[in-house]
């Protein structure tokens, strides 16, 4: 604003525009790593951040991945550093498909029935699996636009970011009954019957719920299949943690596979990351697959373009590194053998850690069932403790852990197992 004052200009300064922006919330996860990694203390125990660690505590580099990594320097390709196209790399998309739905990733051992099969499905590279759910939801809400989308209670909490960016109104049905430490299926089926409308989405986890470690059984992810079929709902898979949670590619996707292989067909979608199953968090490996149908052929190219067109605002285009090591695994022979090797050692590492931290804690005696640590499946355990207790754990021994009492058991090993359970075993006879 100018102001004519006795011949001078003066210039007049509102406050900035930006003064009144509302308070946005710090994200819980990396906030907490950030304290546990300024804590000096000698015995601090990480058990907030999903990521692997070693028994010491250290990123462990996939053997298989830094094969791939020699390989690519030894090779110095000048292409290395070109841009991708706007879908990604389409052998990656390929062979990430192959790996998701189940069929057979060698060109020549392809049926028939794979080919159509393969056909509903559109898939284009993302960000990861956040820039997978990311893109999901902008292209559901703007040309599916369902009246709700429903979100497990609890759930990853960018979940609950992601849908509140596109605009569509969120949901909850209960996941976590907090008495029995178990899975409130009846209470999921019952909110979704009576309160869930035609088209409107419903984010599943693959396996490895996060942050519960909670999955359905087979009979009851059937059960939920038949829902969202009968009621004309549309589910939305995340998977996170395929290979990592059990050891086994099939098992942990068999609810997609389950659900895409319905008669009559289901349109669905799926967030597909290779962070925990590669290692490869910094890189933001992942891919979204978008189901049809089948009845219009042109579908698949036409979802592409798109969803390509969200993309080419959003960022362009995904990174071409990581994309290359995933897709150089999977497509070797040799290369993904060594990479199920790895997947076990991680797998097995997580299993043994969940039995140590249960057996110490029956050891102790410490009040309460603690069944529930071995039930749980993949990197999260949903421990049960309340929040006076956890912080109880971090500001008396140095044990950080999300304030929902979500621990990830990657953060355990055998050097420190026994002390957490220890604490643990303090923090429940002493703080209420």
């Amino acid at each position: 604003m100018l102001i004519e004052t006795k011949g001078e200009t003066v210039v007049s300064r509102k406050g900035s525009r930006f003064s009144s922006l509302p308070d946005a919330a710090v994200d819980e996860i990396f906030a907490l790593n950030h304290a546990y990694a300024t804590d000096t203390h000698p015995e601090k125990v990480s058990l907030g951040i999903g990521v692997y660690r070693t028994p010491e505590g250290k990123p462990w580099p996939l053997p298989s991945v830094q094969k791939v990594e020699e390989q690519m320097l030894l090779e110095n390709d000048p292409a290395r550093h070109e841009y991708l196209p706007i879908e990604g790399d389409r052998v990656f998309l390929d062979l990430a498909r192959d790996l998701m739905f189940g069929f057979n990733h060698k060109k020549a051992g392809e049926t028939p029935a794979e080919k159509e099969a393969k056909r509903r499905i559109a898939s284009v590279q993302t960000i990861s699996g956040t820039g997978a759910n990311h893109v999901g939801a902008m292209f559901l809400a703007q040309h599916l636009k369902p009246k709700h989308v429903w979100i497990s209670s609890p759930s990853w909490p960018n979940h609950q970011t992601i849908w509140e960016l596109q605009g569509v109104p969120r949901m909850s049905y209960p996941y976590f009954d907090a008495v029995t430490r178990s899975f409130d299926f009846e209470g999921m089926m019952r909110t979704l019957e009576a309160e869930a409308q035609e088209g409107d989405v419903v984010v599943l986890h693959a396996c490895a719920h996060n942050p519960t470690g909670i999955d359905p059984t087979k009979e009851q992810w059937k059960a939920i299949a038949d829902l969202c079929q009968r009621k004309g709902l549309f589910p939305f898979f995340d998977s996170a943690y395929q290979g990592f949670a059990s050891g086994s590619v099939a098992e942990d996707s068999w609810a997609v596979r389950y659900f895409f292989n319905l008669e009559p067909r289901m349109e669905m979608c799926v967030a597909q990351s290779f962070s925990k199953n590669f290692g490869l968090y910094g890189q933001r490996v992942g891919a979204f697959h978008l189901v049809t149908n089948g009845e219009n052929p042109a579908e698949q190219e036409l979802v592409t373009k798109n969803l390509c067109h969200i993309i080419r605002g959003e960022y362009s285009m995904a990174p071409r590194a990581g994309s290359t090591i995933v897709k150089r695994i999977l497509g070797d022979d040799h290369l993904r053998a060594a990479w199920q090797r790895d997947l076990d050692v991680m797998s097995s590492r997580i299993k043994k850690m969940r039995q140590a931290l249960y057996d110490e804690l029956v050891r102790l005696k410490t009040p309460g069932n603690w069944e529930h640590i071995i039930t749980q499946n993949g990197m999260f355990s949903y421990t049960g403790l309340t929040l006076r207790q956890v912080l109880a754990l971090r500001t008396q021994y140095h044990i950080y852990l999300l304030k929902s009492g979500r621990a990830s058991i990657s953060g355990l090993s055998d050097n420190n197992v026994a002390y957490v359970a220890k604490a643990i075993d303090d923090v429940v006879r002493t703080v209420v």
